[in-house]
């Protein structure tokens, strides 16, 4: 029988769940640097916006009973990866400690706020 569990904020009904669970394995969407109140966290600032964005995702793993160890893969989108790249990989390597899970970075144009520079989704499992 599949298990199948959603994680949904009360402040982003976008038509998606922030957290989807089938049986042991976690879909985490795009998370990026709004806090719990729904306010943008750093606006010029990728240190601030990897912070919160990285604490979202904390936030999401934690709803499944999940946490860093947990992640299977981790894929980073930046807006200006030549820039933040550096900054951003620094502040993953201090967030995910010796775990090394598979991921990627991803430069793009743009993402859903023009103030938005990172954006980071993830899968994950359960024990």
């Amino acid at each position: 029988m599949t298990t199948i569990q959603t994680y949904n904020h009360t402040l982003w009904d976008h038509g998606i769940s922030q957290g989807y669970r089938v049986d042991n394995t976690i879909h985490i969407s795009g998370q990026f640097s709004h806090n719990a109140q729904g306010e943008f966290v750093g606006a010029g600032d990728i240190r601030a916006q990897m912070l919160q964005t990285l604490a979202n995702l904390d936030a999401v793993l934690a709803e499944f009973g999940a946490a860093r160890s947990n992640l299977a893969y981790v894929e980073l989108y930046l807006t200006n990866a030549q820039e933040h790249g550096e900054i951003a990989i620094e502040l993953f390597k201090e967030y995910i400690g010796e775990h090394r899970p598979a991921g990627s970075m991803i430069g793009v144009t743009y993402l859903a706020l023009p103030e938005q520079w990172v954006e980071a989704r993830a899968v994950a499992h359960i024990d």
